[in-house]
């Protein structure tokens, strides 16, 4: 994966995230309130779950 790709990833990622607090700002309050919330296991297993799911996309667009 060149630097590029990855910088192009990282611009939707935040293209995303601030289209979301722009459509929505009370449900991302509410969500974000959830995450500070939740339990330090339930918050390392969801991002051990979004990593792996992350690199394994990025793999397999790589790879086809």
């Amino acid at each position: 994966m060149t630097s590029g790709a990855l910088l192009q990833g990282v611009a939707v990622v935040l293209a995303l995230e601030g289209l979301a607090y722009a459509v929505a700002p009370g449900a991302m309050r509410r969500a974000l309130a959830a995450v500070a919330a939740a339990p330090d296991g339930t918050l390392r297993r969801a991002g051990l779950v979004a990593a792996t799911l992350g690199v394994a996309i990025a793999w397999a667009l790589q790879r086809g």
